[in-house]
Formats: structure tokens, C-alpha cells, sequence
């Protein structure tokens, strides 16, 4: 059984349609990036799968069960969702943002900590080299300091299912391949993976599997090989592209506009 799926699922915004018709399907063990140019709906389709927004037709399912169906308690342990740019709007230090993550699990920010939300808090906090910034004020950390305590709290959540929304956004490239690395130890340990993604390369390198969004469809859908193939994704971007082979790994660079 997949992990979770969309069957039909036609995604409108007002008049406009965002999404026509997908059928997709997720397994555990995977990291699946979702690509595609501005527009095409990669985090409209994330917010489905995370249940925060319902779709014009069709469904999402949790592991063969409706997911607008499952007590948002229970939604919420199993999905961990990391929003793109995701910030906090109040001065909380580091560790209590990253402790957010654990209100799913009946943690309680008022109460002193259990044993077990503390130690998830700490590993998600050594996991994205954060534990020297636990104790500093959020509103003082730099973007990308932020963006690092965003996905800690998304980890410390420990959920099976874990979204994110282009998570490598507001970093420099050491921090950039960490957080991708970080992912795929992710779906190593058996969650399902999946991530939106501007940069084509770590999307080659580190997914095991490549949606590739365009003109309300799924235009491709396959190993990153297959679906980083340059005749896709030219009339997917309407950019040409250079293939070029690093490591075993063939990446594309995007090289002119087409008009």
C-alpha cells in the first residue's frame, strides 16, 4: 500500500484551474521531488497531500484512508509538513519552535517537557547543526539559520509522511546538500519523502523518483534520468537545457530562454 495518493484530483483557485485530473501515488522508503516552472502548482499539490486545502474533485488518501476524513490530531503524527519560507511571527527561542513539532504528540509548551518530546527535539536540533542556536531568539537568527530550526521542527515530529516546500531556498550550498542529505536519511529510515524543488541538480542527485509539474499536468513522472530528460523538460520550462554528466549523475543546466 502507498503511503499516500491522489486519485483525480483537480485543484481550482476561484475560475482558474491549478491542477487538472492527477493520479499519483507515494511509497515510503522514496524521496520524490516535485519540479516544474512558477505556476505549475508544486505547493498546491503539497497542500493537498498535507490536507490544508481540499481539492475541486477527486481525493487524497493516508494510507488507504481518506485524509479529509482522519482527525487533524492524528493527520498531524502522521504528516510533517515544512511550508516554504516557513518563519514563527513571535520572539520563541530556537528549541521552543523546534518543539512545535511535538504538539502532535500531546506536547504541552507550558508544562515541563516529557522525556521523549525533549529527546526529539535534540536530535532534530543536532541534525541540522542547530543545537548552538537552541537557546538564541528566533527573530534573531539570519534567514537561513531560520530556514535550518523550520526543518528541525519538522523532524522532531517524527511523522512517516514528510513534505517540504523548497526547503534549500534561503541556504548557502553546504547547509543546501545537508538539508538534502537530511531527507534522504528520511526516507532511508522508511518515511516517504516528498519535496518541492527549484534546483533541477539536487533534484538529479538526491531523489529517487522526479515529478515534473507543467500546464496543470504531470508531464513526467520517472527516475531523474527519465524525467530530467532534455525534451521534457525544454517544453516544460521553455528553456534549453545542457545535460552535463557529474559523477555518474547527468545534470541540467539551464543555458537560453526560448521564445
Amino acid at each position: 500500500m502507498s503511503a499516500i495518493e491522489v486519485r483525480g484530483l483537480v485543484s481550482r483557485r476561484g475560475e482558474q484551474e491549478i491542477l487538472s485530473g492527477l493520479d499519483l501515488a507515494f511509497a515510503c522508503g522514496e524521496v520524490t521531488a516535485i519540479v516544474g516552472p512558477n505556476g505549475a502548482g508544486k505547493t498546491t499539490l503539497l497542500r493537498h497531500l498535507a490536507g490544508l486545502d481540499q481539492p475541486a474533485m477527486g481525493r487524497v488518501e493516508l494510507e488507504g484512508a481518506p485524509l479529509a476524513g482522519i482527525d487533524p490530531g492524528a493527520r498531524g503524527r502522521r504528516i510533517s509538513f515544512l511550508a516554504q519560507a516557513a518563519s514563527a511571527y513571535w520572539p520563541l527561542r530556537a528549541h521552543d519552535v523546534v518543539a512545535l513539532g511535538r504538539l502532535p504528540h500531546g506536547a504541552d509548551l507550558s508544562r515541563p517537557a516529557r522525556a521523549a518530546d525533549t529527546q526529539a527535539v535534540e536530535r532534530a536540533l543536532h541534525r541540522v547543526d542547530g543545537s548552538a542556536l537552541a537557546h538564541r531568539s528566533i527573530d534573531t537568527l539570519s534567514q537561513g539559520e531560520r530556514a535550518r530550526i523550520m526543518m528541525a521542527r519538522a523532524l522532531a515530529t517524527e511523522a512517516p509522511v514528510l513534505l517540504a516546500d523548497e526547503p534549500v531556498a534561503s541556504l548557502d550550498p553546504a547547509f543546501a546538500l545537508q538539508a538534502m542529505e537530511i531527507l534522504r536519511a528520511e526516507a532511508a529510515r522508511g518515511a516517504c519523502v516528498i519535496v518541492v524543488l527549484h534546483d533541477l541538480g539536487l533534484a538529479a542527485r538526491f531523489a529517487d523518483r522526479v515529478i515534473v509539474l507543467a500546464n496543470r499536468v504531470v508531464a513526467a513522472d520517472g527516475p531523474p534520468a527519465a524525467a530530467l530528460a532534455a525534451d521534457v523538460i525544454d517544453a516544460a520550462y521553455g528553456v534549453g537545457f545542457h545535460h552535463v554528466l557529474v559523477d555518474g549523475v547527468m545534470q541540467p543546466v539551464a543555458w537560453e530562454r526560448r521564445q
